[in-house]
């Protein structure tokens, strides 16, 4: 009867356990990444939920110039980061309701969180009035950066507008790009609407991760 492992054997189970290894341990380092991608889809689709079930549309709504802004308080999630974020790349959903519409978003602007009430759904936002990073109200989850080591936010061309990384949703749940803010009418200009997949790219340290969302229906999903 054999008692014990040959060297070949031992080699064997080595190699194997070698293979494993590298097999799984990139899975392990990227987990952080796959869980932020699926928070940020997530909220997307909720972002599209509340813009379709609190439709904005009312023509009484004016600035103090006295013209219609009701199309710039259209539900939005907004990618941002700087000093009052910890430097760290984080995110907020709102609606840019109060005054004239600065494209900032105000504590009272910014949607409570439905899995707890005393707080809001933002990671954090630069301005002194604003929710910042550390604040109580702020949703830790929401500062990709600090939560889960994003060092990363990039929007496809299809969905970029001079810069602005923020999507918005109209009643029927179609992606809109640009700056809400300077809106002069429902769509302001043909480019608004998105027509083209839209593509989010996250990345950590090792590697990337792609959200896409899709023209017309509005559907988010990882890639």
């Amino acid at each position: 009867m054999k008692k014990a492992f040959t060297m070949l054997e031992l080699v064997f189970v080595i190699v194997v356990v070698g293979i494993l290894a590298a097999v799984m341990i990139p899975r392990i380092g990227s987990s952080s990444l796959r869980e932020a991608a699926e928070q940020v889809v997530s909220h997307i689709r909720y972002t599209q939920h509340l813009a379709m079930v609190d439709d904005k549309f009312d023509t009484n709504r004016v600035d103090s110039a006295g013209n219609q802004k009701w199309f710039k308080e259209r539900w939005q999630i907004f990618f941002s980061n700087g000093e009052n974020t910890f430097n760290q790349w984080s995110y907020t959903i709102f609606s840019d309701r109060l005054g004239n519409s600065t494209g900032n978003p105000d504590p009272e602007e910014v949607a409570v969180n439905p899995l707890n009430n005393t707080k809001r759904l933002t990671g954090g936002a630069n301005g002194a009035a604003l929710i910042h990073s550390g604040d109580d109200e702020a949703t830790h989850e929401m500062n990709l950066g600090d939560n889960y080591g994003i060092i990363g936010v990039a929007f496809s061309g299809s969905c970029s507008l001079a810069g602005s990384q923020r999507i918005a949703f109209d009643n029927l749940g179609r992606p809109l790009r640009g700056a809400f803010h300077n809106y002069t009418s429902a769509y302001h200009a043909a480019d608004r609407l998105i027509t083209a997949q839209c593509r989010i790219t996250l990345s950590d340290n090792n590697e990337n991760i792609v959200i896409a969302i899709e023209p017309e229906s509005g559907y988010a999903h990882i890639l």
